[in-house]
């Protein structure tokens, strides 16, 4: 029998009506604003509002408005990069987890790092890590899936596989489980403006994933579910384009 690798999460306390309440809400902000017809358009502005947001956690100082029209600094270029070029990588998330991140990570580091870095672990000890979320990602778990994206994300961001834009990486990669997980196959949430909305907490539960612990896990995935409902009023079916 295979073990369900995020079994003990959802029978952390709060966190089942936690995710519940912000599955639900994403649900009905889809529902309501008329998810069939919803246009390309619609899910490229989601998608430039996340890679704004994600390049700004990422350090990046540049604005919307710059992003938009394409001239943001070299961090929010990466950030367009990735978003761009995103969708296109759930089939390959499915059946290969580990391929999907590796292409995330070489769009990322496109123009910072040598051609023999992209995409690639930075020690032996890092490819287990990979290997491990590749498990998590392809076993078969009871758990919701905006549980499977906040537990993908904290990984990814606090073990820091790559050589470089790894919390860009993990932001994208949790988008990636959105869509692929059905939750929203349009991609008209923005989680990484969710996270940039709640800045100081992100971080400091992003800080007490990474030193270890049931408190630390559990306080991240109550965080994670209040940013997803964040995220969802971050769309632009929510808020148009200006």
């Amino acid at each position: 029998m295979t073990v369900d690798p995020l079994a003990r999460l959802v029978s952390l306390e709060g966190v089942p009506s936690a995710f519940a309440a912000a599955r639900d809400g994403i649900d009905v902000m889809l529902r309501d604003r008329g998810l069939r017809r919803t246009s390309p358009e619609t899910t490229a502005e989601s998608l430039l509002r996340g890679a704004h947001a994600s390049a700004v956690l990422e350090g990046s100082t540049a604005t919307l408005a710059e992003v938009r029209a394409g001239t943001g600094d070299a961090v929010a270029a990466d950030a367009v990069r990735v978003s761009a070029a995103l969708l296109a990588e759930v089939p390959t998330l499915r059946r290969s987890p580990l391929q999907a991140l590796a292409r995330v990570h070489a769009l990322a580091g496109a123009t910072s790092l040598p051609e023999d870095r992209l995409g690639r672990p930075r020690d032996a000890a890092s490819a287990e890590r990979l290997q491990e979320l590749a498990t998590i990602l392809t076993a078969p778990t009871q758990a919701p899936a905006l549980v499977v994206a906040a537990v993908l994300h904290a990984e990814l961001a606090t073990a820091a596989p790559f050589a470089s834009h790894n919390g860009m990486v993990a932001r994208a990669a949790e988008r990636l489980v959105l869509v692929s997980r059905a939750v929203d196959e349009k991609s008209l949430v923005v989680p990484e403006a969710g996270h940039l909305a709640l800045r100081a907490a992100y971080e400091s539960n992003l800080r007490g994933y990474a030193e270890g612990g049931r408190a630390g896990v559990h306080a991240w995935l109550l965080y994670a579910a209040e940013a997803y409902a964040a995220g969802a009023e971050a769309s632009p079916l929510r808020r148009p384009a200006e």
